[in-house]
């Protein structure tokens, strides 16, 4: 695999800003075919795409209170986390295992129609923001009925949310590259990301840790991109670890996939 130089490395650069700029021009595109995806998936449903919101609350209504008792948790202040947590959860790791997908199942689309290839992405990010605002119902009954002792810091949420996007984007961005070459990277990503689940504070609260088992948590990045939207949220603190950690993976994480995507973009219908 030979590396790119000069001004063939200088044209793949902007070819693929221009791709980027173009997937951003067409954002009523993605935003209407990730509509269509949500759509199809429930399609002749009675609810719909709420059926999200409703299997997510019967999740977090049963989840709850028994995980609450078990550890030894007031059931109030474990449903806010539990809740929010699990929303979050299922919203960052929809993307990160369908990025993937995202070019290979938009085979068709890249071979016959002439789009810039970031479209496929932006559409898989749009179509999981849908499916977040469904769910998003539940964190507002959550916190209508059960509101956190202070909201000083809720006006971080946006912030954090945007944070989080842009991570998941370049993440996509990379991992459909990647998958569109080596077709083992979708089940290996699967399975880690089942492994991280057991490993972030979703379930249990990484104030649960002794000091000698923090390191759980503070090495996960995943614990860092919820926490920046759940502190929030719950009415707390976010700690400047978690900023820290989401904005230099935003930084560095997107100069990666954007050299990798630069580099391999004019490969992938080829590999598809």
């Amino acid at each position: 695999m030979t590396v790119p130089t000069g001004s063939k490395f200088a044209l793949d650069l902007n070819k693929a800003k221009l791709d980027l700029r173009g997937g951003l021009d067409r954002a009523s595109l993605w935003w209407s075919l990730a509509w269509q995806d949500t759509k199809q998936r429930y399609r002749r449903s009675f609810l719909g795409p709420f059926w999200i919101t409703v299997s997510t609350g019967v999740l977090v209504g049963a989840m709850g209170p028994l995980y609450g008792a078990l550890l030894g948790q007031d059931v109030a202040s474990y449903l806010q986390h539990l809740a929010i947590s699990l929303i979050i959860w299922f919203f960052i790791s929809a993307v990160i295992n369908e990025a993937g997908s995202a070019f290979v199942g938009a085979e068709g689309y890249i071979k016959q129609v002439a789009l810039p290839l970031s479209v496929h992405v932006f559409r898989l990010l749009a179509k999981n923001v849908v499916m977040l605002a469904h769910n998003a119902v539940i964190i507002v009954l959550v916190l209508i009925f059960l509101p956190p002792a202070h909201w000083g810091d809720v006006w971080l949420f946006p912030f954090g949310l945007l944070l989080v996007l842009g991570n998941l984007f370049w993440i996509a961005l990379l991992l459909a590259v990647l998958s569109a070459r080596f077709r083992d990277i979708p089940q290996l990503v699967t399975n880690i990301v089942q492994v991280a689940f057991f490993l972030s504070p979703i379930i249990w609260k990484a104030d649960m840790l002794s000091q000698k088992n923090r390191f759980v948590a503070d090495f996960n990045p995943l614990y860092h991109f919820i926490e920046v939207i759940r502190a929030p949220l719950l009415g707390e603190p976010v700690h400047a670890i978690s900023w820290i950690v989401t904005s230099g993976f935003l930084v560095f994480g997107s100069v990666a996939a954007f050299l990798i995507f630069a580099r391999f973009r004019a490969r992938v219908p080829y590999w598809l």
